[in-house]
This record gives C-alpha cells, structure tokens and sequence, in this order.
C-alpha cells in the first residue's frame, strides 16, 4: 500500500515526529549521577542527553546505523557553477555501487550501512547494483532562469524520502531489515551547492555572498558566476511574499529533487522516532526546509560536523545546530555522517554502560564550603 497516495504536501502537514522515549529531567539526573564530575565530558554529555531523550535511557547500541546518500542532477550546471561536469553525478553512482567512494570506505569503517538512492540523476542507471532507482525526473530545470521543478515533483521527492527513511517495504513490497535508529542523511549533485546556497538564503533571509562558497573548488571566475546564478534566482523568489515560511515553494523555485527528498528523508525518521545525522551545506539546506515543513524535527537533528563552505554556518545558526565535528570537510555524500556515527553511539555507551557513584560504590561530590579547592 502507498503511504503517500495523497497530496504529499498534505501528507507532509499531518506528519508528527515519534513521542520521544526519555524523561529530560531523568536522563540529565543519570547523567550527572555518573562516577565523573558534573559536565566533565562537556558536549559529549549533551549529546548523550539528546541520545536518552529521543531513543530512552538506556539507548540501543545504534549497530544498525545507516547512512542514505540521494543523487540527483542539476540543470544550473550548465552556468560554469561547478568545477566538475555534469557528467560526474552517475559516474560518482557507478563509483557508489563499486564500493570505491569516500561513504562507502567511510562506512565500512564504521561498521554502518549505505543506501543510495537516485531520485533525479540525469543518465540511466538502471544497471548498478545497490542503487535504489526512485528518480522523480532526470535533473532539474535551470534554477537561473525559472523554477527548478514543478509542485508536484517537489511533493514527490519530499514523499519517496519519508518513505525511504520512514520505514517499511517501499515501493517494491519486499521485505526488508528492521529500519535504524540512527540515520545519516547526504547527498550527491553536481551544482548542489548553488542549489543549497539558494535554498539557504531564501529560508534564512541572508545574502549570497553569506551563503556561497567555491562548492567543488571553483575558481574566481566560477565562483562570481555563481554568486551572481544565487543573487538572480533569491531575487526572482524574494519578488513574491516572503520565502522564508514557505518551504514547498522555495525548493520548487530554487531547490533540487534530492535536496527535497532528503528533507522528506529527515522527517520520515524523525517520524518513526530516529535520531538523524545532518551532513555538511547540502544536507542542511534540506533540514532547514524540512524544519520549516515539520517545526517539531528540531530535537530530532544532529548536526554531524562544520562544512568548510561559507553557507553552512548560515544554515546551522538558523538550525540552532552546533556541530559535532570540525575537520576541513567539505565532500558531501554524507561524510561526515559517517565519521559522527561512532561518536553518536559513544554518547549511547555512557548511559547504557557507565556506573554511577551508588552502583559503584564511590563517594560523590563534597557538599558546602569543604568541597571547595579539589
């Protein structure tokens, strides 16, 4: 049975995200009740609060983490936004479905699954393994000269990825492996971050130079046509009512088909009670509009690590997301999900693991002026 035989949008509007499983005031009292000084372990602590808020105190071990990874093309890429050709989308899937990109080893060392998904990859790919094929349309429109998709392509991307990540059979009826409880959510495009640029500026109300960066390493003359592709197109949005409450409209005006079904992919998870992984720039765009979509999602994200592109930080203040990691990256695919992954489940580990004080025998904490100078 299809989930989604109704309007998307509606569908999307009557989506909850799962009563989180943890007591906050319990799970920081077990915290603090651990043999360590009260916030020793600093933000790892807040991420073990989150942990035991969303998923419950004890948390599972998150053995079954997986990283969703959606591809689509771009027809901005015709602009010289990129420093790569088209052409790399399907053959950076080909490299997916090889096992030979950075996710795929990343992964591996991890000990975490990957899912690629094509939902808008320009080129056949019919013929690699381990691609989930679920493309909407090859590629959008030129986000410079008019809308990048239609409504209704918007609404079906948003759809395929709340029923990717939401759980179930999918479209194909088969049975598959009970869904995670931590899910990583990144992407693949060439002309992306345009997208994503365009996508930030218009939801968080800022500039294009605040929001875009040299993406792949474009160089001066790339990166001022790409200033000036995100200027014209938040311009050609801003010219209506405010964009920044409407999120459908954006990503249909400015947006990309995997940009909205990871939006799509946050809020399914969320919806069954996941914690998620947000990537780098691309991937906060898509929890930006997704948060716009589903204000309840926020408790839900983690921001995995700092992008070293100039938009990412726009994104993340207007997320409220402080990230986990900061390592230079700027890759995409979901990277940097990966790499936060094990530090997700080291958060787990102290309330699942960890003695307290009591349990352990030892003596907390001097109280009044005597605990002073230790």
């Amino acid at each position: 049975m299809n989930t989604f035989a109704a309007s998307p949008q509606s569908v999307i509007a009557r989506t909850v995200v799962a009563t989180p499983r943890g007591d906050p005031a319990a799970v920081q009292a077990h915290l603090d009740a651990l043999t360590k000084p009260p916030g020793s372990l600093g933000r790892l602590e807040k991420l073990a609060l989150q942990v035991g808020v969303v998923l419950g105190d004890p948390p599972p071990p998150l053995e079954d983490a997986v990283v969703f990874v959606f591809a689509a093309d771009h027809g901005v890429a015709v602009q010289g936004v990129s420093a790569y050709p088209a052409e790399v989308t399907a053959q950076m899937c080909a490299n997916f479905s090889g096992g030979g990109a950075a996710i795929n080893v990343l992964t591996r060392a991890c000990g975490a699954g990957v899912r690629v998904v094509d939902v808008g990859v320009a080129a056949d790919l019919a013929g690699l393994a381990g691609i989930e094929h679920r493309k909407v349309r090859a590629g959008t429109d030129d986000l410079s000269a008019g809308p990048a998709m239609t409504a209704s392509e918007v609404e079906e991307a948003l759809a395929l990825g709340m029923e990717v990540a939401g759980g179930g059979a999918g479209s194909t009826g088969e049975a598959r492996p009970p869904d995670p409880c931590l899910v990583g959510v990144g992407e693949m495009g060439i002309g992306n971050t345009t997208a994503a640029a365009a996508v930030t500026a218009c939801l968080a109300g800022a500039a294009a130079r605040e929001v875009v960066g040299r993406g792949t390493g474009v160089d001066e003359g790339g990166l001022a046509r790409k200033r000036d592709v995100v200027e014209r197109a938040v311009a050609r949005v801003a010219c209506g009512e405010d964009p920044r409450d409407d999120a459908v409209a954006v990503l249909r005006q400015v947006g990309g088909l995997e940009i909205a079904a990871m939006s799509g992919a946050m809020i399914g998870a969320a919806a069954r009670g996941a914690l998620v992984l947000v990537d780098g720039f691309i991937s906060s765009a898509a929890a930006l509009a997704a948060s716009r979509l589903c204000p309840d999602l926020s408790p839900y994200l983690v921001a995995s690590h700092r992008s070293t592109e100039p938009g990412h930080a726009v994104a993340l203040d207007a997320l409220g997301l402080v990230p986990l990691l900061d390592l230079d990256m700027r890759l995409g695919e979901g990277t940097g999900c990966a790499l936060a992954i094990p530090v997700v489940r080291a958060a787990g580990a102290l309330l699942r693991e960890m003695a307290t004080f009591e349990s352990a025998g030892i003596s907390g904490p001097n109280e009044g002026p005597s605990g002073a100078g230790s």
